[in-house]
């Protein structure tokens, strides 16, 4: 391996040359730079795997489902599914008090005295109030993400102001139907003043009901769920049932009763998609991914090879004085995918212009591709990690580095190559 060893200490100056190298245009796409110009074409060597990345929207029946429920509620017979309310036309929310830390309301809605809100007049607001957005779904304790797409439905706020709100109002509390069982309920819950306002230029907390201009389907949370755009999923809650007005002064998600920081937003974080799993000695090597920007965008994506085995200074457990080098964000797509009809960003979608363009990218609370053409190596076995720098300049997993407020560590994938 000594071979190896020596030729990975000049592998950042030579993966820089490799590229100002290649000028060969693809079809697949180009780079992109951090403000979302185009920037240098990428290398030819890219072609072949560039063609097999996963679309940038995911198909509803694509996304991966970590639904909760004994039985999960998706899977009720239609006859059932009727029965609870789990369909459009039975569907029925309630938005009340919360009896143990009462807001005071002008109004409440509820089954028992049939003023709870159906379906129809949900869409009849969502003719004045709705808007969409995409946004990467993410569950906090996985590594990966559950599918990416644009979610549209009425601001939650719409429906809180229904209710008449005068005083005592801290907190908004939601929940599903769960099975008529309350050891199943799981509930999650926002501070007032997010609901009815958007920091940061973030889109608004939404009563959804459509994906990639569809109607949800029952696996994703159909007739209507909560979407929550800078958080992970646990705060979009599926089958929506319940909007409880409190005065209580803290967060009481069921997700908090199981260690997890219930207050973290989304974190930027890098995987790969593609590694040669048997590389040819000295022939350059094509490898893709995908990152996710959260709250704190993402600036850049960034690769390390080093032999397997090679230790690492113990005080540096976040590799921060690697010799990181600098992959390639991709531009936005050619094809969106995601089943969206004729392949075209719905109009008013928030984060595209009037012709269904970004208005910048990467684009925040979502992915991007990357992808980077790593010099020949010597023959051996070798490690690839990759990681982002967000907006503001942090290394992953910085600044929030603990798996219970989002996993976001530092992919480690091994391969090797062959003589």
């Amino acid at each position: 391996m000594s071979e190896a060893r020596d030729y990975l200490d000049e592998h950042h100056d030579l993966t820089r040359r490799f590229f100002l190298r290649c000028g060969a245009t693809l079809a697949a796409g180009t780079a992109v730079t951090a403000r979302g110009g185009a920037a240098d074409p990428l290398p030819p060597e890219l072609s072949p795997v560039l063609e097999k990345l996963e679309s940038y929207f995911t198909a509803p029946s694509k996304f991966e489902d970590v639904s909760r429920g004994r039985p999960i509620p998706h899977t009720l017979p239609v006859d059932k599914k009727k029965e609870v309310g789990l369909t459009r036309e039975t569907w029925r929310l309630e938005i009340v008090t919360d009896p143990e830390n009462p807001a005071k309301l002008g109004k409440q809605f509820t089954k028992k005295d049939n003023t709870a809100l159906d379906f129809d007049t949900l869409v009849k607001l969502g003719e004045k109030h709705a808007v969409r957005f995409p946004k990467i779904m993410t569950c906090l304790n996985l590594g990966c993400p559950l599918g990416m797409g644009i979610w549209e439905g009425v601001p939650l706020r719409t429906l809180v102001w229904l209710a008449q709100p005068k005083e005592n109002l801290r907190r908004v509390f939601y929940y599903g139907y769960h099975n008529d069982d309350p050891k199943q309920q799981f509930r999650s819950s926002l501070p007032v003043g997010r609901v009815l306002e958007d920091f940061d230029d973030l889109p608004p907390v939404i009563a959804c009901y459509k994906l990639n201009g569809e109607w949800l389907t029952p696996e994703r949370g159909a007739p209507v769920r909560v979407v929550a755009p800078e958080h992970y999923g646990y705060k979009s809650v599926k089958w929506l049932t319940h909007l409880v007005l409190s005065n209580l002064a803290h967060a009481n998600d069921t997700y908090g009763a199981q260690n997890n920081d219930i207050d973290s937003p989304m974190k930027t974080f890098a995987a790969t998609l593609h590694v040669p799993a048997n590389a040819k000695a000295n022939a350059p090597l094509p490898i893709t991914g995908y990152a996710q920007a959260g709250i704190s965008g993402l600036s850049k994506v960034q690769v390390w090879v080093s032999p397997v085995g090679k230790g690492w200074n113990a005080d540096d457990p976040y590799f921060t004085t690697a010799p990181w080098s600098d992959a390639t964000v991709l531009a936005p797509p050619k094809k969106w995918g995601g089943n969206l009809l004729n392949d075209a960003i719905p109009k008013g979608t928030i984060g595209f212009d009037a012709a269904g363009q970004p208005k910048s990218w990467p684009m925040r609370l979502a992915k991007a591709h990357w992808a980077a053409v790593l010099p020949g190596l010597p023959a051996g076995q070798y490690t690839l990690r990759c990681r982002t720098i967000d907006a503001k300049g942090q290394a992953q997993p910085m600044p929030r580095p603990f798996k219970k407020s989002g996993r976001c560590d530092i992919e480690a994938v091994n391969f090797t190559v062959i003589a």
